[in-house]
């Protein structure tokens, strides 16, 4: 029986730091990345080892996740399943068209879903599930609106999923990271767009924020929050109402 990790949005900075962390563990014997760029999936295998196994495949699209079931078997295990893949966009509603949108939607929210489903009949006990859900889904977002919203539904998912799954013994972990120093910043930037988010109040590194989710993942918690800007976040949105959280978002921004 082979013990494999899979990762979505395997070759972004946050999802290259769960494969650095994965490689350590005694337990695991192949971690499978999946992302859409085949070239910088390839780079993985030269930059960390033969352990590493590549899928190219675009998440959006539920044809490439059955796709992807079909390589799952029977003599395998699956220890970690990270969703990481995801996108944002800085911009107004008006400044994105309707397939731009949906794919947003479908690759934050749907992709996780499809690829929990698909994972979860090769889990046992002790299994987990990270899930990356946002800083952002503590507070509606103008300006990143979508965004914002998938991820709330990615964090109640995920605490939900996690209550289901207790008589699995399997863990799902909602991880709710803010702002990191990785390449969402350059895959966000609309041309052209009405208003720009341009201020990243407690801003990270990736490596610390995924240190954490997998700590408090393998001691399954529900919720994984690192910083102090975060944590305060996840405070305000419980005791504040949200219209003044968006009139302060709003100022921060200098929209």
């Amino acid at each position: 029986m082979k013990n494999i990790a899979i990762i979505t949005g395997a070759t972004g900075g946050f999802g290259r730091e769960f494969i650095k962390l994965l490689l350590k563990k005694d337990n695991i014997d192949e971690i499978w990345a999946i992302a859409r760029n085949n070239d910088k999936l390839l780079n993985l295998i030269t930059e960390f080892g033969d352990k590493i196994k590549v899928f190219s495949y675009d998440l959006s699209n539920l044809d490439c996740i059955k796709n992807f079931q079909t390589k799952l078997s029977d003599d395998i295990k699956i220890k970690y399943l990270v969703n990481n893949a995801g996108y944002a966009k800085f911009c107004s509603y008006e400044d994105l068209n309707i397939e731009e949108s949906l794919n947003m939607i479908n690759l934050n929210i749907s992709s996780v879903v499809a690829m929990g489903l698909v994972c979860v009949p090769y889990m046992d006990k002790g299994s987990r599930i990270i899930n990356i859900s946002s800083q952002s889904s503590f507070l509606p977002l103008p300006y990143l609106n979508i965004y914002s919203a998938t991820k709330v539904f990615v964090r109640h998912y995920s605490r939900a999923l996690n209550i289901e799954l207790k008589n699995k013994n399997i863990t799902v972990t909602a991880v709710c990271p803010g702002w990191m120093k990785t390449n969402l910043y350059d895959v966000a930037k609309v041309d052209n767009a009405k208003k720009v988010v341009n201020s990243f109040e407690g801003i990270t590194t990736p490596d610390k924020v995924a240190q954490k989710a997998l700590e408090d993942a393998d001691k399954g918690k529900a919720l994984s929050i690192y910083g102090f800007f975060s944590n305060a976040t996840h405070i305000a949105g419980k005791l504040l109402p949200q219209s003044l959280l968006m009139k302060l978002w709003t100022f921060s921004q200098k929209f």
